[in-house]
Protein backbone atom coordinates (compact mmCIF):
# COMPACT_ATOMS: atom_id res chain seq x y z
CA UNK A 1 0.00 0.00 0.00
CA UNK A 2 3.12 2.10 0.59
CA UNK A 3 4.20 1.79 -2.41
CA UNK A 4 1.17 2.06 -4.59
CA UNK A 5 1.02 5.80 -2.88
CA UNK A 6 4.34 7.02 -3.48
CA UNK A 7 3.08 7.10 -6.91
CA UNK A 8 2.86 10.22 -8.58
CA UNK A 9 -0.19 10.81 -10.16
CA UNK A 10 -0.62 13.73 -13.38
CA UNK A 11 -3.68 16.38 -11.81
CA UNK A 12 -5.54 19.07 -13.36
CA UNK A 13 -4.79 22.52 -12.84
CA UNK A 14 -7.56 25.24 -12.99
CA UNK A 15 -8.00 28.34 -12.17
CA UNK A 16 -7.25 28.05 -8.32
CA UNK A 17 -3.83 28.51 -9.37
CA UNK A 18 -5.43 31.53 -11.90
CA UNK A 19 -3.65 29.41 -15.10
CA UNK A 20 -5.88 28.24 -17.90
CA UNK A 21 -6.91 24.57 -17.64
CA UNK A 22 -4.08 22.15 -18.46
CA UNK A 23 -2.57 19.06 -17.28
CA UNK A 24 0.60 18.82 -14.86
CA UNK A 25 2.95 16.83 -14.00
CA UNK A 26 5.07 16.76 -11.53
CA UNK A 27 4.72 20.48 -11.09
CA UNK A 28 5.73 20.62 -14.28
CA UNK A 29 2.56 22.38 -16.55
CA UNK A 30 1.89 20.58 -20.24
CA UNK A 31 1.74 22.91 -23.10
CA UNK A 32 -1.87 22.08 -24.15
CA UNK A 33 -4.66 24.31 -23.17
CA UNK A 34 -8.42 24.79 -23.76
CA UNK A 35 -7.25 27.65 -25.55
CA UNK A 36 -4.66 26.22 -27.92
CA UNK A 37 -7.54 23.99 -28.94
CA UNK A 38 -9.85 26.57 -29.89
CA UNK A 39 -6.51 28.53 -31.64
CA UNK A 40 -6.18 24.94 -33.20
CA UNK A 41 -9.89 25.07 -34.49
CA UNK A 42 -9.94 28.32 -35.36
CA UNK A 43 -6.64 28.25 -37.63
CA UNK A 44 -8.64 24.71 -39.20
CA UNK A 45 -11.47 26.80 -40.11
CA UNK A 46 -9.71 29.45 -41.82
CA UNK A 47 -7.95 26.93 -43.68
CA UNK A 48 -11.46 25.66 -45.20
CA UNK A 49 -12.78 28.98 -45.33
CA UNK A 50 -9.70 29.81 -47.98
CA UNK A 51 -9.68 29.82 -51.54
CA UNK A 52 -7.47 26.26 -51.13
CA UNK A 53 -9.88 24.76 -48.36
CA UNK A 54 -12.97 25.41 -50.74
CA UNK A 55 -11.10 24.11 -53.43
CA UNK A 56 -10.03 20.99 -51.79
CA UNK A 57 -14.16 20.24 -50.65
CA UNK A 58 -14.62 21.16 -54.02
CA UNK A 59 -13.02 18.14 -55.46
CA UNK A 60 -14.32 15.96 -52.69
CA UNK A 61 -18.35 16.50 -53.17
CA UNK A 62 -17.55 15.81 -57.05
CA UNK A 63 -15.38 13.01 -56.48
CA UNK A 64 -18.34 11.42 -54.23
CA UNK A 65 -20.83 12.39 -56.64
CA UNK A 66 -18.80 10.88 -60.31
CA UNK A 67 -17.92 7.56 -57.58
CA UNK A 68 -20.84 5.40 -59.59
CA UNK A 69 -19.11 6.81 -62.50
CA UNK A 70 -15.38 6.04 -61.97
CA UNK A 71 -16.47 2.56 -61.11
CA UNK A 72 -18.11 1.51 -63.94
CA UNK A 73 -15.49 2.74 -66.25
CA UNK A 74 -13.11 1.05 -64.00
CA UNK A 75 -15.07 -2.28 -64.57
CA UNK A 76 -15.63 -2.11 -68.08
CA UNK A 77 -12.14 -0.93 -69.22
CA UNK A 78 -10.89 -4.21 -66.60
CA UNK A 79 -13.44 -6.53 -68.52
CA UNK A 80 -12.55 -5.30 -72.21
CA UNK A 81 -8.65 -5.58 -71.42
CA UNK A 82 -8.04 -9.01 -69.60
CA UNK A 83 -8.87 -10.71 -72.59
CA UNK A 84 -5.75 -9.29 -74.19
CA UNK A 85 -3.18 -9.84 -71.48
CA UNK A 86 -2.81 -13.30 -72.19
CA UNK A 87 -1.92 -12.33 -75.68
CA UNK A 88 0.37 -8.80 -74.34
CA UNK A 89 2.12 -11.64 -71.61
CA UNK A 90 3.06 -13.88 -74.58
CA UNK A 91 4.65 -11.33 -76.52
CA UNK A 92 6.65 -10.33 -73.53
CA UNK A 93 7.94 -13.80 -72.90
CA UNK A 94 8.65 -14.31 -76.82
CA UNK A 95 12.65 -16.44 -76.63
CA UNK A 96 13.76 -13.82 -79.28
CA UNK A 97 13.01 -11.01 -76.60
CA UNK A 98 14.80 -12.76 -74.15
CA UNK A 99 18.61 -12.91 -73.53
CA UNK A 100 20.38 -16.32 -74.48
CA UNK A 101 20.07 -19.43 -71.54
CA UNK A 102 17.17 -17.55 -69.93
CA UNK A 103 13.81 -19.10 -68.94
CA UNK A 104 10.81 -17.83 -67.63
CA UNK A 105 8.97 -19.83 -64.40
CA UNK A 106 6.28 -19.29 -62.61
CA UNK A 107 6.19 -20.26 -58.99
CA UNK A 108 2.52 -20.42 -58.05
CA UNK A 109 -0.31 -22.15 -59.98
CA UNK A 110 -2.06 -18.80 -59.72
CA UNK A 111 0.56 -16.89 -60.59
CA UNK A 112 -0.10 -16.19 -64.48
CA UNK A 113 -3.74 -15.38 -63.85
CA UNK A 114 -3.43 -12.43 -61.20
CA UNK A 115 -0.85 -11.16 -63.66
CA UNK A 116 -3.62 -10.79 -65.72
CA UNK A 117 -5.64 -9.32 -63.67
CA UNK A 118 -3.03 -6.66 -62.73
CA UNK A 119 -2.38 -5.74 -65.87
CA UNK A 120 -5.75 -5.19 -66.42
CA UNK A 121 -6.21 -3.24 -63.18
CA UNK A 122 -3.32 -1.23 -64.28
CA UNK A 123 -4.85 0.16 -67.75
CA UNK A 124 -8.69 0.67 -65.83
CA UNK A 125 -7.12 2.79 -63.41
CA UNK A 126 -5.22 4.30 -66.03
CA UNK A 127 -8.29 5.32 -68.04
CA UNK A 128 -9.96 6.26 -64.19
CA UNK A 129 -6.96 8.86 -63.84
CA UNK A 130 -7.12 10.25 -67.50
CA UNK A 131 -10.94 10.92 -66.99
CA UNK A 132 -10.28 12.72 -64.21
CA UNK A 133 -7.69 14.47 -65.00
CA UNK A 134 -10.12 15.78 -68.22
CA UNK A 135 -13.01 16.02 -66.58
CA UNK A 136 -10.75 18.21 -63.72
CA UNK A 137 -9.17 20.62 -66.12
CA UNK A 138 -12.62 21.04 -67.80
CA UNK A 139 -14.62 22.12 -64.97
CA UNK A 140 -11.41 23.71 -62.88
CA UNK A 141 -11.66 26.68 -65.61
CA UNK A 142 -14.82 27.83 -64.54
CA UNK A 143 -14.24 26.52 -60.58
CA UNK A 144 -14.39 30.03 -58.64
CA UNK A 145 -12.61 28.90 -55.71
CA UNK A 146 -9.97 27.40 -58.22
CA UNK A 147 -9.28 31.28 -59.85
CA UNK A 148 -9.19 32.91 -56.29
CA UNK A 149 -6.44 30.29 -55.71
CA UNK A 150 -4.98 31.44 -58.95
CA UNK A 151 -5.02 34.91 -57.85
CA UNK A 152 -3.19 34.53 -54.77
CA UNK A 153 -0.47 32.64 -56.28
CA UNK A 154 0.11 35.25 -58.99
CA UNK A 155 -0.47 32.86 -61.84
CA UNK A 156 -2.37 33.01 -65.36
CA UNK A 157 -5.00 30.28 -65.33
CA UNK A 158 -4.50 28.22 -68.50
CA UNK A 159 -7.69 28.62 -71.10
CA UNK A 160 -8.89 26.64 -74.11
CA UNK A 161 -6.08 27.97 -76.77
CA UNK A 162 -4.06 26.15 -79.20
CA UNK A 163 -0.82 26.46 -77.42
CA UNK A 164 -3.48 24.29 -74.78
CA UNK A 165 -3.57 21.74 -77.53
CA UNK A 166 -0.08 21.70 -78.31
CA UNK A 167 1.14 21.06 -74.67
CA UNK A 168 -1.37 18.01 -73.90
CA UNK A 169 -0.34 16.23 -77.44
CA UNK A 170 3.39 17.65 -76.18
CA UNK A 171 2.38 15.36 -73.04
CA UNK A 172 0.95 12.62 -74.94
CA UNK A 173 4.44 12.44 -77.77
CA UNK A 174 6.85 12.72 -74.48
CA UNK A 175 5.23 10.00 -73.08
CA UNK A 176 5.10 8.08 -75.76
CA UNK A 177 8.83 8.48 -76.43
CA UNK A 178 9.72 7.66 -73.16
CA UNK A 179 8.15 4.41 -73.42
CA UNK A 180 9.92 3.68 -76.85
CA UNK A 181 13.42 4.57 -74.89
CA UNK A 182 12.44 1.78 -72.38
CA UNK A 183 11.69 -0.49 -74.93
CA UNK A 184 14.35 -0.23 -77.19
CA UNK A 185 17.06 0.91 -75.11
CA UNK A 186 16.83 0.77 -71.51
CA UNK A 187 15.59 -3.07 -71.25
CA UNK A 188 17.64 -4.71 -73.65
CA UNK A 189 20.22 -3.38 -72.58
CA UNK A 190 19.83 -3.98 -68.25
CA UNK A 191 18.56 -7.52 -68.97
CA UNK A 192 21.53 -8.46 -71.21
CA UNK A 193 24.08 -6.77 -68.35
CA UNK A 194 22.14 -8.71 -66.00
CA UNK A 195 22.05 -11.99 -67.91
CA UNK A 196 25.62 -11.50 -68.30
CA UNK A 197 26.46 -11.00 -64.12
CA UNK A 198 24.54 -13.56 -63.24
CA UNK A 199 25.91 -16.38 -65.60
CA UNK A 200 29.14 -14.98 -65.12
CA UNK A 201 29.11 -15.63 -61.83
CA UNK A 202 27.76 -19.17 -62.48
CA UNK A 203 24.72 -18.87 -61.74
CA UNK A 204 21.51 -20.27 -63.94
CA UNK A 205 18.59 -17.28 -65.17
CA UNK A 206 15.76 -18.56 -64.57
CA UNK A 207 13.31 -15.63 -64.08
CA UNK A 208 10.11 -15.11 -62.50
CA UNK A 209 6.98 -14.32 -64.26
CA UNK A 210 5.58 -11.92 -62.62
CA UNK A 211 8.60 -10.33 -61.39
CA UNK A 212 10.08 -10.31 -65.46
CA UNK A 213 6.80 -8.29 -66.43
CA UNK A 214 6.48 -5.88 -63.42
CA UNK A 215 10.41 -5.00 -64.37
CA UNK A 216 9.39 -4.21 -67.94
CA UNK A 217 6.41 -2.37 -66.72
CA UNK A 218 8.38 -0.42 -64.20
CA UNK A 219 10.86 1.02 -66.51
CA UNK A 220 8.16 1.92 -69.20
CA UNK A 221 6.06 3.64 -66.50
CA UNK A 222 9.42 5.44 -65.15
CA UNK A 223 10.54 6.53 -68.51
CA UNK A 224 6.73 8.03 -69.45
CA UNK A 225 6.82 9.87 -66.22
CA UNK A 226 10.33 11.05 -66.24
CA UNK A 227 9.64 12.42 -70.21
CA UNK A 228 7.30 14.64 -68.94
CA UNK A 229 9.87 16.99 -67.24
CA UNK A 230 10.34 19.71 -70.19
CA UNK A 231 6.69 20.67 -70.24
CA UNK A 232 6.56 20.38 -66.41
CA UNK A 233 8.73 22.96 -66.51
CA UNK A 234 7.54 24.91 -69.16
CA UNK A 235 4.31 25.11 -67.61
CA UNK A 236 5.55 26.26 -64.40
CA UNK A 237 7.62 29.26 -66.21
CA UNK A 238 4.47 29.98 -68.56
CA UNK A 239 2.21 30.23 -65.57
CA UNK A 240 4.42 32.71 -63.83
CA UNK A 241 4.49 30.25 -60.50
CA UNK A 242 8.57 30.55 -60.36
CA UNK A 243 10.97 32.42 -62.32
CA UNK A 244 13.35 31.41 -64.59
CA UNK A 245 15.96 32.47 -62.05
CA UNK A 246 14.21 30.96 -59.28
CA UNK A 247 14.17 27.82 -61.29
CA UNK A 248 17.77 27.55 -61.69
CA UNK A 249 18.32 28.45 -58.17
CA UNK A 250 17.03 25.09 -57.23
CA UNK A 251 18.77 23.09 -60.11
CA UNK A 252 20.82 21.15 -57.61
CA UNK A 253 17.91 20.20 -55.83
CA UNK A 254 15.74 19.68 -58.87
CA UNK A 255 18.85 17.19 -60.07
CA UNK A 256 18.91 15.63 -56.92
CA UNK A 257 15.12 15.12 -56.66
CA UNK A 258 15.13 13.15 -60.28
CA UNK A 259 17.48 10.65 -58.79
CA UNK A 260 15.75 10.20 -55.80
CA UNK A 261 12.27 9.77 -58.01
CA UNK A 262 14.18 7.29 -60.28
CA UNK A 263 15.39 5.00 -57.19
CA UNK A 264 11.38 4.59 -56.46
CA UNK A 265 10.90 4.48 -60.01
CA UNK A 266 13.18 2.34 -61.63
CA UNK A 267 14.57 -1.49 -60.57
CA UNK A 268 16.79 -1.55 -58.07
CA UNK A 269 20.30 -1.39 -59.34
CA UNK A 270 22.19 1.58 -60.33
CA UNK A 271 22.86 1.24 -63.77
CA UNK A 272 18.58 1.47 -64.37
CA UNK A 273 18.29 4.69 -61.76
CA UNK A 274 21.54 6.49 -64.02
CA UNK A 275 19.69 5.83 -66.79
CA UNK A 276 16.31 6.90 -65.91
CA UNK A 277 17.28 9.53 -64.11
CA UNK A 278 19.30 11.40 -66.78
CA UNK A 279 16.76 11.93 -69.49
CA UNK A 280 14.84 13.52 -67.23
CA UNK A 281 17.66 15.98 -66.04
CA UNK A 282 18.62 16.57 -69.66
CA UNK A 283 14.85 17.35 -70.47
CA UNK A 284 14.56 19.70 -67.48
CA UNK A 285 17.82 21.68 -69.06
CA UNK A 286 16.58 21.39 -72.45
CA UNK A 287 13.31 23.30 -71.26
CA UNK A 288 15.25 25.96 -69.60
CA UNK A 289 17.17 26.68 -72.72
CA UNK A 290 13.74 26.31 -75.08
CA UNK A 291 12.09 28.74 -72.53
CA UNK A 292 14.96 31.11 -72.41
CA UNK A 293 15.04 31.56 -76.66
CA UNK A 294 11.17 32.24 -76.67
CA UNK A 295 10.55 34.24 -74.16
CA UNK A 296 12.63 37.22 -73.80
CA UNK A 297 10.54 39.01 -70.77
CA UNK A 298 11.62 40.46 -67.22
CA UNK A 299 9.60 38.13 -66.00
CA UNK A 300 11.22 34.87 -66.98
CA UNK A 301 14.23 36.06 -65.61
Amino acid sequence: MEEASSIRHPRISGKANNQPYGVSYEGVALPFTMAGAEELADVVGDLLDSPGGKLLLDIKTHLRKRLNLLAFVFGLVFVLCFPFTSAFISWLIDPSRLPLDVNIIVITPVEFILLQVKLAAYCAAAAVTLLMLCEGAWRGSKNPALKERMQELKANAPRPSASLVFTALSSLMLALLGIAYAWNLLTPMLLEYLTNDAQGAGLSTEWRLSSYVGFITNLAVASALGFQAPVATLMVLRLQIISRAGVKGYRRHIWFSAFVLGAFLSPPDPLSLFLVAMPVILLFEAALIIDAMTRKDSLSQ
